[in-house]
């Protein structure tokens, strides 16, 4: 699987989307200015070469940082929309379940991004973006469908679209 690039849209509730930017402003305060103190603390006390109150302060700025940064970049990318309708129509944000041609077993995802999930981490689901093959394939699609779509090795697949649901 690709990383996503800085042009890649995530499809988000306004729920998921201001959930995401809570969390920004609480780390860019709050968790940013203790753990500066953290570290101005720890210098205070001397030789930085044996701190470890130093470096664990640092080593926690840096994945804060990191943190930051990848929920500005999410934010960036957000597009926000409406919670799907249970119409039985493919939409971002639903729970599909699909069966590959000449297969009796079904496979269970959520077509919408990763952060719909982070809302409630008892869900493990694999996600398919809409705009991946198989993503873009099943938008505007109802349940009962069959539909085809070209995989990136050039494979072509058929899935019949078993049951959807809002997530």
């Amino acid at each position: 699987m690709t990383q996503p690039t800085e042009t890649d849209t995530i499809w988000v509730t306004q729920e998921a989307y201001d959930r995401l930017q809570q969390e920004l402003e609480h780390l860019k305060g709050d968790v940013w200015a203790d753990i500066t103190s953290k570290i101005a603390a720890a210098r205070d006390e001397g030789d930085l070469k044996e701190n470890g109150g130093y470096h664990a302060a640092r080593e926690e700025q840096g994945k804060t940082k990191a943190r930051i940064d990848q929920l500005e970049s999410m934010l960036r990318r957000a597009e926000v929309g409406e919670k799907a309708a249970d119409d039985g129509t493919l939409d971002a944000g639903m729970i599909v379940t699909i069966r590959f041609a000449g297969d009796s077993d079904t496979e269970q995802f959520l077509l919408g991004s990763r952060e719909l999930l982070s809302m409630d981490s008892s869900v493990e689901l694999d996600v398919y973006s809409p705009t991946s093959p198989l993503g873009a394939a099943l938008l505007g699609k109802k349940v009962g469908d069959t539909v085809s779509y070209e995989t990136p090795n050039g494979k072509s697949l058929s899935v019949e679209i078993v049951a959807a649901k809002p997530f």
